[in-house]
């Protein structure tokens, strides 16, 4: 087994590998596609699917076609929503809200709550509910 030597320096994420590993993970789970699924479509392991969806491994452009057609989507759509300076923290409040987004949208918990979110029927339930939260949000904060 391979290993790092002890002071080699850890491999820095490209900010282009994880945008398109977000969109990609937002896609599959919008699909409802398992990430086994998936890996099958595209004749890869499960981990490897987890590595592109973290930006951990960069997506090659025959694979990154591979995944556009089982996930039913042109490969532009892995590129929708970039920032032009995608490495950089923008000072434009939009784009830090849309990274913000991207971030929660495609983490286990934002999935989790804006399912079970979609769920409460009652308009006065969700209110209370996003109440809870933000009270939540205050005290933690």
């Amino acid at each position: 087994m391979l290993s790092r030597h002890p002071n080699a320096t850890p491999k820095k994420i490209n900010p282009v590998d994880i945008h398109v590993g977000r969109r990609l993970r937002s896609r599959r789970l919008e699909m409802e596609i398992s990430q086994e699924k998936l890996a099958g479509a595209i004749g890869v392991t499960f981990q490897q699917v987890q590595k592109y969806e973290k930006g951990i491994n960069r997506v090659g452009a025959s694979r990154l076609q591979q995944i556009a057609i089982a996930l039913q989507v042109p490969v532009s759509h892995f590129f929708d929503e970039m920032p032009d300076d995608a490495g950089e923290i923008s000072a434009d409040p939009k784009v830090r809200l849309h990274a913000e987004i991207m971030k929660f949208v495609t983490s286990d918990e934002g999935i989790e709550l804006i399912r079970t979110f979609t769920r409460i029927e009652d308009a006065t339930v969700r209110k209370r509910a996003l109440g809870v939260l933000k009270a939540l949000g205050e005290v933690t904060g």
